[in-house]
């Protein structure tokens, strides 16, 4: 380079100034602000849904209406209804590898029993794969069991899914001993648990779905 060249010059209009950077720091956080202010929102709109969606999974719970008429009619907990369809087949219908039918497991010889006593003269077991006539049963059922052990839930429950013949001699045998009998004395395995099962999700099923079963 020769002695007489000249460095080249540099455009204070192409600088950004002080002032410039500035505002654009300032844009840059609102920016931000903005975004985590949608963020926040979003997430706030979404979270009813996508706990819904979990509840369903988890929790499913169809044909409240149907459960509402039939528990008001035996006078039953709509949530307990809720909760024993849970148990036995959550709300997905199939016949057991033992025959029992339907949303509430009913087996066809205790639904004959039932249709017996409540009159349902043109009662056939293929009715019980209809959601209607298996809740109608079940719950038929379930009052049934409730009024043989004078309202107390966890014999009925015991009996739902062990056999009353089980809890009767489950229950001879403890007051031959003096002694009282709760689910904690149930000697099936299965069966006690199902009671378990039964009484917790009857407490989740009130909380978590209210308005559907009428509360």
């Amino acid at each position: 380079m020769s002695a007489t060249s000249r460095a080249p010059s540099v455009s204070r209009g192409r600088t950004p100034s002080r002032r410039q950077a500035a505002v654009r720091r300032r844009r840059r956080r609102w920016f931000g602000l903005l975004l985590i202010v949608t963020c926040v929102i979003a997430g706030l709109v979404a979270a009813p849904l996508f706990q819904k969606a979990i509840d369903e999974l988890t929790l499913p719970l169809d044909y409240a209406s149907i459960i509402r008429t039939e528990a008001a009619e035996k006078h039953l907990d709509a949530a307990l209804v809720a909760a024993v369809i849970y148990a036995e087949t959550k709300f997905d219908a199939r016949t057991s590898p033992a025959g029992a039918e339907g949303l509430m497991q009913i087996e066809p010889q205790t639904a004959e029993f039932l249709a017996r006593r409540s009159g349902g003269t043109g009662f056939q077991i293929s009715d019980l794969g209809t959601p209607a006539v298996n809740i109608a049963y079940g719950t038929y059922y379930l009052r049934y069991l409730l009024n043989e052990y004078h309202g107390n839930l966890t014999l009925a429950l015991a009996a739902y899914n062990g056999g009353e013949t089980n809890v009767d001699h489950w229950l001879a045998q403890a007051r031959s001993r003096g002694q009282d009998f709760d689910a904690a004395d149930i000697p099936f395995p299965q069966t006690r648990a199902y009671v378990y099962k039964v009484l917790q999700a009857q407490k989740d099923y009130r909380t978590t779905y209210p308005r559907q079963l009428g509360y």
